[in-house]
């Protein structure tokens, strides 16, 4: 594997955007793409509308409904057993509120009448950007071993209406199961972009930013589903992307103690099933010193990302400053040394996060593992050669050209 040498920019610690402290989107739209009934409902219980005769397909020339041949056993019928397939362009306006939104776009490739999904390649943009490009939705799950597929994207929304347009490639199709938009504040935007690490020029990510959600990890804790998140994301185990020879240690939060979000890090930011459980190293404070927790994250060379780190101290015990003090590297460069979670938040119960930027060079390997380590500080002689994180999240940033695709 080449080895790469990244630019990492630290952008923030506290969100100071927003002064809500519980938010309710403006807009939800859930659009069961292709499906022959009405209203439907997902298996968490949320209500999605069908496309036929909506106000939001406005052109379906060249496009037809159809249901899936066979599902998955983890495969709900919401909204993946119904899909719309496109043999020409065709366009979803979404009336929206101007700002940020979240657009979801879910696939499930399978037989839909004479068109089987395996072979459709298509390109999906909003506006100038390029979300999808020549994309086959089921050599990439074939690649991550899944059965269906959700691309999250995080998008400005300027003139009040969000336009999604699907585009076949040549002698091919397109096809959609599931569409969702949420509106939401600026909660990933730094117009700042101060506090450089390893560059020179402050890294902005502003208005005109579109991200791509890859991982959303709730660290040492279990899958938190859509309607347990004020934006309706969703959190997965990160046992998959662990990587050490010593894993560590999964903690919940002690009984009695009380996760206190505020003004500056509302509880939007993400649930409070994040902050209740988290992952530390091992009981042993110098066994501790020889192994470092890590997490390995397979992204695309030539893109930058978004790397924000959640932090909150769980446990009792620890209340003090200097009592636990660590250091954070991505790609083993050190992002952030001698973090005292404490010091940062004055108490225990409080959440935090951390905000970086990796910009990966182009190299001739397409793809390469996002490396995140934490290990413990020697610097100032703590009570606990330890180190924790609550939640792990990444993200694509759209290129010059306005791509998130290669």
């Amino acid at each position: 594997m080449t080895t790469i040498f990244p630019i990492i920019l630290y952008l923030t610690s506290l969100i100071n955007i927003v002064l809500a402290v519980d938010y309710i989107p403006k807009d939800h739209i859930l659009v069961n793409c292709g499906t022959f009934d009405r209203k439907t409902t997902d298996p968490d219980g949320r209500i999605w509308s069908s496309d036929k005769g909506s106000k939001y397909l406005v052109s379906s020339k060249g496009t037809f409904r159809a249901s899936a041949k066979t599902q998955a056993p983890d495969v709900g019928r919401v909204p993946y057993m119904s899909g719309r397939v496109m043999y020409s362009n065709a366009t979803y306006n979404f009336p929206i509120s101007p700002g940020r939104v979240f657009l979801r776009l879910y696939f499930y490739p399978n037989v839909y009448s004479r068109s089987n999904a395996a072979n459709a390649v298509f390109s999906v943009t909003v506006g100038s950007y390029a979300l999808l490009r020549n994309f086959n939705v089921y050599k990439a799950t074939q690649k991550l071993d899944v059965h269906y597929l959700v691309k999250e994207y995080y998008i400005n929304v300027d003139s009040g209406i969000l336009t999604v347009t699907f585009s076949p490639s040549y002698n091919t199709f397109a096809f959609v199961n599931g569409i969702e938009v949420v509106s939401m504040p600026s909660l990933y935007d730094n117009e700042d972009g101060d506090n450089i690490i390893g560059a020179s020029s402050p890294f902005q990510i502003e208005n005109s930013t579109t991200l791509e959600s890859l991982y959303r990890l709730n660290v040492g804790g279990n899958y938190i589903s859509p309607t347990k998140d004020e934006l309706f994301r969703s959190w997965y185990d990160d046992s998959p992307y662990r990587s050490s020879y010593m894993l560590g240690v999964a903690e919940v939060a002690d009984p009695g103690l009380t996760i206190t979000y505020r003004k500056s890090l509302p509880s939007y930011t993400a649930p409070v099933d994040v902050y209740t459980t988290a992952r530390y190293m091992t009981p042993d404070s110098f066994r501790n010193l020889e192994f470092n927790l890590t997490w390995l994250l397979p992204i695309d060379t030539r893109f930058a990302y978004l790397v924000r780190l959640h932090f909150c101290q769980i446990l009792s015990n620890i209340d003090k400053v200097n009592q636990m003090v660590f250091n954070i590297y991505v790609n083993k460069i050190t992002a952030f040394s001698a973090v005292d979670v404490i010091a940062l938040t004055n108490s225990n119960g409080a959440p935090y996060i951390m905000d970086f930027v990796v910009i990966m060079p182009i190299t001739k390997d397409p793809k390469q593992d996002l490396r995140v380590e934490l290990n413990p500080s020697t610097k100032y002689r703590p009570q606990y050669y330890n180190a924790f994180l609550n939640g792990l999240e990444i993200f694509k940033i759209n290129n010059t050209d306005g791509i998130l695709t290669i």
